[in-house]
């Protein structure tokens, strides 16, 4: 156990945080060892992974901070088609799914680059470029914070939605999830069916790119328009796309004709808040050390000292601006703690 611990370096925004208690977990023993610590049960807890999706409202977190940073890959089951990896939850996304492609497995390279640990991914349902983590995901193994029994999440127990699970939800913060299992395969086809990757193939005149490319070109369009978090402090897409039923879409389109959507499931649309954002004008934005980075819009930025509250403060007037436009509520995908 630490006192007054700088949670700086632990979060993608590098907002200049102290918690009053920081623990770090190594193993499953250790989580057992925690929460029977008086500081465990008469503080309010975090659980924090890689800190890519965390933004910390005042600069002092009075409570216990449990960092997660178990580590672990291994092939626990194997046929002629497919494989289960089983992840534990504390190492690297992106070094993950680098490892992932280097053995030839399908099913994680559209989520190539995305920052954080592979614990933190089903609680977000982490998704880009066309595909999302329960499309991959098989179980989850967590303890359960208030008795210290463990419990196997099946990916229908997780009630995976758009950037949501059961994580966020009626068990957000009960339950710290200390493994994954993924199922993948050795060979399927690739997923290219986002816009983004179909124009980067053509304009480069691609017809067939390899499982490496693909992670490779989405790597490059990632970093086209997101900064590194190491130079701009920034917790990559800010905002949700807001999904709307088809009249209310067909509305918002006969007004706006270029308006960029996505079809959804049971005839709903998804809407770009990219551009929703754009066009109330908030491109390259910026008050004090708090701004909207100006070659991704739904990425706002810490220039430097920017505090915790300033960049909600500025995340608050974009959402005012979109709805009295749009008549839209974008809705924040970061977990403001």
């Amino acid at each position: 156990m630490k006192r007054n611990y700088s949670l700086k370096s632990l979060n993608s925004f590098g907002l200049d945080v102290v918690a009053s208690y920081f623990f770090e977990i190594k193993s499953v023993d250790a989580i057992s060892k925690i929460i029977v610590d008086p500081v465990f049960k008469e503080k309010q807890y975090l659980i924090l992974g890689g800190g890519c999706n965390t933004l910390f409202q005042n600069d002092f977190y009075n409570g216990l901070v449990l960092y997660v940073n178990n580590k672990g890959i291994e092939i626990i089951e194997e046929t002629n088609t497919q494989c289960v990896v089983r992840v534990q939850a504390g190492e690297d996304w992106p070094s993950f799914v680098d490892k992932m492609v280097a053995l030839g497995l399908f099913g994680v390279e559209n989520l190539t680059g995305i920052p954080g640990k592979v614990g933190a991914a089903p609680v977000q349902n982490i998704g880009a470029y066309g595909a999302e983590l329960k499309d991959v995901f098989l179980r989850a193994f967590a303890v359960n914070l208030s008795d210290g029994t463990t419990r196997e999440f099946t990916n229908a127990a997780c009630c995976f939605s758009y950037r949501n699970s059961i994580f966020k939800n009626e068990l957000k913060g009960k339950y710290l999830i200390y493994a994954i299992d993924f199922l993948l395969k050795k060979n399927a086809p690739l997923n290219l069916s986002y816009s983004a990757i179909r124009a980067y193939l053509n304009e480069n005149q691609i017809t067939d790119p390899s499982l490496k490319m693909l992670s490779e070109i989405i790597s490059s369009i990632r970093t086209s328009k997101i900064p590194d978090p190491k130079t701009i402090g920034n917790a990559g897409s800010f905002f949700k796309n807001p999904v709307v039923d088809r009249k209310q879409f067909l509305q918002i389109q006969a007004e706006f004709p270029d308006v960029s959507f996505f079809e959804e499931a049971r005839g709903n649309v998804k809407i770009a808040a990219a551009w929703l954002i754009e066009k109330t004008g908030w491109k390259g934005y910026c008050e004090g050390d708090a701004g909207v980075y100006d070659k991704h819009v739904l990425v706002l930025v810490n220039h430097g000292k920017a505090k915790g509250n300033e960049i909600i403060a500025l995340a608050q007037k974009i959402q005012e601006s979109v709805q009295k436009k749009f008549g839209l509520k974008i809705e924040p995908e970061v977990n403001i703690v």
